[in-house]
This record gives C-alpha cells, sequence and structure tokens, in this order.
C-alpha cells in the first residue's frame, strides 16, 4: 500500500496550554484543512504515537499524515506534504495562494 492509499486522515496531536499547538490550528483551520485530534494529555497511546516520531520525546504539536510524522510543523509544511503527498486531503478549493501566513502574503 503506498503512501496516498495509507494517508486516510490528518492526525493532529497537541496538549492543552501549547501555543505552538494553538497557531498550528489557526494555520490548519484557516487553510480548510479537516483533523482528527488527539490530547496527548487525554490518552497514553496518544502519547506514545508522537513518541515514536519525536525521537522519545513528547514533542507538540506532531502531525501524522500516513506513515509520516512531522514535528512541530507550521501549516505550510503541512499543506506541502499533503499537496505531495495526500492531495485528497486538501479540502477542494484549497489555495496555495494563502499559504505562508502574514510574511507570506506581505512579500508574495
Amino acid at each position: 500500500m503506498g503512501e496516498h492509499e495509507a494517508a486516510d486522515a490528518v492526525h493532529y496531536y497537541w496538549r492543552p496550554g501549547c501555543m505552538f499547538c494553538t497557531m498550528l490550528r489557526r494555520g490548519l483551520d484557516k487553510a480548510g484543512i479537516e483533523l482528527v485530534e488527539h490530547n496527548i494529555w487525554d490518552d497514553p497511546a496518544d502519547a506514545a504515537v508522537v513518541r515514536d516520531h519525536a525521537n522519545g520525546n513528547e514533542t507538540v504539536p506532531t502531525v501524522v499524515i500516513g506513515d509520516t510524522g512531522l514535528v512541530n510543523p507550521s501549516a505550510d509544511q503541512v499543506a506541502a506534504h499533503l499537496a505531495t503527498h495526500a492531495p485528497h486531503l486538501l479540502p477542494d478549493d484549497y489555495d496555495p495562494s494563502t499559504r505562508g501566513g502574514l510574511l507570506g502574503r506581505l512579500f508574495s
């Protein structure tokens, strides 16, 4: 099974109080990327998934798409990975020109 077939969802691992998690969540929401959320403090199995992708650490946010884990990525990195490896998980109306945050829009 290829990665495209294995990637059934964007799994978003987070914990309460994490500013980086909040920032990533806002960026992914803005891009219209649907997430399956996992609070690592609620389920030890979710924390174990994060440790598997983050060299034994519980670094959040971590996004898992298929077999690939992205540790503390930007929304742009998640979208770029999806565009290349799982485009079926991007919204139909996804516009890559909205990527890049404020600085990206100012300098594009």
